[in-house]
């Protein structure tokens, strides 16, 4: 699943890990003053560009993306000598660092916009409140002022699933060169035909969508709790636990640990049941196959023997999936009014803005969503590792034949 793409994926994986750690910890400890010492123009508070496509192009941005660029090329050439022989380098190192860019970048457009959320909505609660008079071309010269950052955001996400796409197909591929290099010899493999076509087409299309959601909740906490941090500001106590500080960060990211251990916990079986009914369908589906060329074969005994395992695992299933979506869908319900459970003491007290208000809910309903990854994503999450599950036995599988016939691994 993973050599076949990425150069000694355990090796990689960490050191990609431990790279973004040491980059993570320059950007937010001495970007500004690097920035300054190359001669970009930072000032020593970020001026914040409520809204508009120069939001893109300030001077910290661009220094943002000299950064990205070079630590890129970076790793990159480090990998490149080490692991010559990889033909699939390109894809999976710069292909890999341009979706996290891109993801990142469409991130920074819901930024723009919760940026222009407080003006807006200020602006309509004097004008609805009669604090002042408001004259419509102002409502419409700020609505306008948002349509180009959204066509570009909307050019960028295209592009961003477009190329996903393409990247997963490479990988699919990098996956069904392996194995059928190895055909001869793994054929004879208890279900070797659907792990190399069916699974392995599960696997790709399924990290297509799982990695992007994953790769946007993470730029998304990236992007949203510096915010968070700053407008709890407007937002003096909690309900229940008082004044505390940074208090909408630390709600929104209990809330979300709070609902990502409650589906870890009432959906532990799944992954395993899913697994199993995968193996009693893949009985049921083989005996159906012998008997297609062998009378012998598939009689309505040992059908009807098959199919009650088939029947039993989906009951299992079907009761273990009933408890675990009452805890989703009443976790979700919830979420839908915690929002304003938590802003109750300071809306009674008048403290903030309609433009406020909205803009923390905007920001808290994007931090909680990236920490519900889990939650949102768990069925399938749960998909995933029965695949995973089914493939890694596989490969196990070929190592093992491998090594009883003295054949070395692709």
């Amino acid at each position: 699943m993973f050599i076949s793409f990425f150069p000694y994926p355990r090796i990689f994986f960490t050191s990609f890990l431990v790279w973004c750690s040491i980059l993570v910890g320059v950007w937010y400890k001495l970007g500004d003053d690097l920035g300054r010492f190359l001669g970009f123009q930072i000032p020593l508070k970020e001026e914040q560009v409520i809204f508009g496509l120069s939001f893109f192009f300030s001077q910290k941005f661009l220094w943002f993306y000299l950064f990205y660029f070079t630590a890129t090329v970076l790793f990159y050439f480090f990998w490149k000598v080490i692991s010559r022989r990889n033909k699939w380098l390109v894809w999976s190192i710069l292909g890999s660092s341009l979706i996290i860019f891109l993801t990142w970048f469409s991130v920074q457009f819901m930024v723009a916009y919760n940026n222009w959320l407080r003006p807006f909505f200020d602006m309509i609660q004097d004008a609805l409140s009669g604090k002042r008079t408001v004259e419509v071309m102002e409502i419409y010269t700020l609505l306008f002022s948002i349509f180009g950052v959204f066509a570009i955001g909307a050019i960028v996400f295209v592009f961003n699933r477009f190329f996903t796409s393409h990247y997963i197909f490479r990988w699919r591929t990098a996956m069904n060169d392996y194995y059928i290099f190895q055909w001869s010899q793994i054929r004879t493999i208890e279900g070797a035909s659907q792990r190399v076509q069916e699974d392995a087409m599960k696997f790709s299309s399924i990290m297509q969508g799982l990695g992007t959601s994953m790769m946007d909740s993470i730029m998304t906490l990236f992007a949203f709790l510096p915010v968070m941090i700053e407008l709890s500001v407007h937002v003096k106590e909690l309900p229940i636990v008082g004044a505390i500080p940074a208090p909408l960060l630390f709600a929104s990211i209990g809330w979300s640990l709070f609902g990502t251990l409650l589906l870890i916990i009432v959906g532990i079986k799944l992954p395993g049941l899913e697994f199993e009914n995968q193996k009693v369908e893949a009985a049921y589906r083989k005996e159906l196959v012998y008997g297609e060329d062998d009378k012998k074969r598939a009689g309505l005994k040992i059908l009807q023997l098959l199919y009650n395992d088939v029947r039993a695992n989906y009951f299992r299933l079907y009761f273990h999936y009933a408890y675990s979506n009452v805890a989703r869908i009443s976790y979700i319900y919830a979420d839908y009014i915690f929002v304003l459970f938590i802003m109750a003491p300071t809306i009674a007290a008048g403290g903030i803005t309609f433009g406020i208000f909205t803009q923390i809910r905007m920001a808290l309903f994007q931090v909680s969503n990236s920490f519900q990854y889990l939650v949102n994503s768990w069925t399938t999450i749960i998909d995933l590792l029965s695949v995973h599950k089914r493939l890694a036995h596989f490969e196990e599988a070929i190592k093992n034949q491998n090594r009883n016939k003295s054949i070395p691994p692709a």
